[in-house]
Order: C-alpha cells, then structure tokens, then sequence
C-alpha cells in the first residue's frame, strides 16, 4: 500500500509541475509586447488577442488573463476557442492576454512546507511575486494599451489552475471571475483545500464567480471534490461557484474537454 501511494504522489507531482508541450492549433492574428518587471524582476512576454471587431467601434471589452500564454503553449487554443464561441453569440466579447512563461514552476507554485515538494517545484512562494506582476504591473500596462472594463478574469490548468485558486483564496479581489481546469492542489499536503474556510470570507460585496474542474487523477479529484464539500458549506453569498466532475476525463485531456462549458458558464 505504501508503495501505490508514493508512486500515486510521484505521479501526481510530475503531472502537475511538468513544461507543457507545443501547441499544434493555428495561432490567431494577435498583439506582442514585452514588459519589464520589478515584481519578478525578469523581461515577460505579453500576447494579447483582441475580438474581432475590435477596431471598428469605441466599445470597451473584459479581459481574460492567462498563465502559460505563449504562442507554443496554450494561447492560441484558447483564443480560437473564445473566437468560436463569440461569433457564435455564446459569449459577450472580451480580450484575452496571454503571459508567456519563463519558469511556470517557480511563477505558479506558492510556499511548501513539503520538502520533497521541492524536488518538482521550488518553495520560494514565486507565485507571491507573480501575482504582484499581473495585478500592480500587466493590469495597468493593459488598461493602457486596450479600450477594456473593469471586469477581469484568469484561466489556468494544472499548476496554474493551482495559481488561480490560489489568487481567490487569498485575494479575491484581484479577478472578478476564475477558472481552474485540474488544479494541482496537493500542492504543499492539500494546503489551500485544508485551509479553504478560513480564507473563504468575503471582503467586499463584489460579486465574484468560480467555475472549476477534477479528472479522473486521483490526486486531483481527491483535492477537487473536498474543495467542493468546502464549497458547499462555506461559500459566502457574493461568490457563485461550479464544479464539473470529470471522471472520464484525463489530466491532460480535461482543458479542451470542459472548455467551452467554462466559459459559457462564467461568462453570462
């Protein structure tokens, strides 16, 4: 028995922390620009698609942000997606900007106390500063470039869907809505899903809504399924949330599968 759980945790850790492959979907005509970074103190690359239709009015537009946004990582996925989900009136228009990674482990993974966490991720708290770059550096460099409003929202799987629940766990405020497919929240034993109640209280009355998904890993789904019985008893009035059990899905095939069914859901 011993055994089957190390080798269920070792799973668990290389499927959560792993460099995700190419992207093979065809990349949609977008914007690029880099922008300097105090908070993380590196040079990031910025990729941002904007609805079509765009240049045409004065209209403003929400803004989706998502971790691993580079052209060879998930962006021109989910920009083809929300493409074919806007021309067909599914969803209200709204930009998407895509952040391109320079180290997701270090970016995406918040303090552990599990040493042998470090073996797959640092446990520096990067994700402290990283989230310190989107919401007192890209937010602002964004408003500026784009005709946007103030709604926000932020997209993640695997170990940014970790980051995502993170970001609502402890500063709700930054995004009004959040979607995490898979989120690797074994992350430092269960942490965030073990201490949920203390950090599910609201701050302001700010509506916020919260859309997430579980495979069929066992790890994750162990972590998902508690985050909902958590859910359930404690969520507080201003947050409305989903969970979409996927038991006939796997960890690398949940994004595209629950994708479109997230965004519809957060977005009307």
């Amino acid at each position: 028995m011993k055994n089957i759980c190390l080798i269920l945790i070792l799973c668990a850790l290389f499927f959560g922390c792993k460099e995700q492959p190419a992207n093979l979907d065809p990349v949609p005509k977008h914007d690029n620009f880099t922008i300097v970074s105090k908070e993380v103190n590196e040079t990031r690359v910025i990729n941002v698609w904007t609805p079509k239709g765009y240049n045409k009015d004065n209209s403003t537009y929400p803004v989706l942000y998502m971790p691993d946004g580079g052209i060879k990582e998930d962006f021109p996925h989910i920009a083809n997606t929300l493409s074919k989900l806007i021309d067909s009136k599914s969803i209200p228009p709204i930009i998407l900007v895509g952040i391109e990674n320079t180290d997701r482990r270090k970016d995406l993974s918040g303090f552990s106390k599990i040493k042998a966490d470090e073996d797959y991720c640092p446990l520096t708290d990067g994700a402290k500063n990283f989230r310190a770059f989107i919401t007192k550096e890209l937010f602002s460099e964004i408003n500026k470039r784009y005709r946007t409003t103030p709604k926000k929202g932020i997209v993640g799987e695997s170990l940014a869907g970790l980051f995502v629940v993170e970001t609502l766990l402890l500063e709700p405020n930054a995004f009004d809505f959040y979607i995490a497919m898979d989120p690797s929240l074994w992350w430092n034993d269960m942490y965030l899903v073990k201490n949920a109640t203390s950090y599910l209280q609201p701050v302001s009355d700010k509506d916020i809504k919260f859309w997430f998904a579980g495979s069929n890993a066992v790890d994750i789904s162990t972590a998902t399924n508690k985050l909902a019985e958590v859910l359930k008893s404690n969520a507080h009035q201003y947050l409305a949330w989903e969970y979409s059990d996927e038991p006939n899905e796997a960890h690398n095939t949940i994004f595209r599968a629950t994708k479109e069914k997230a965004f519809k859901w957060i977005m009307n």
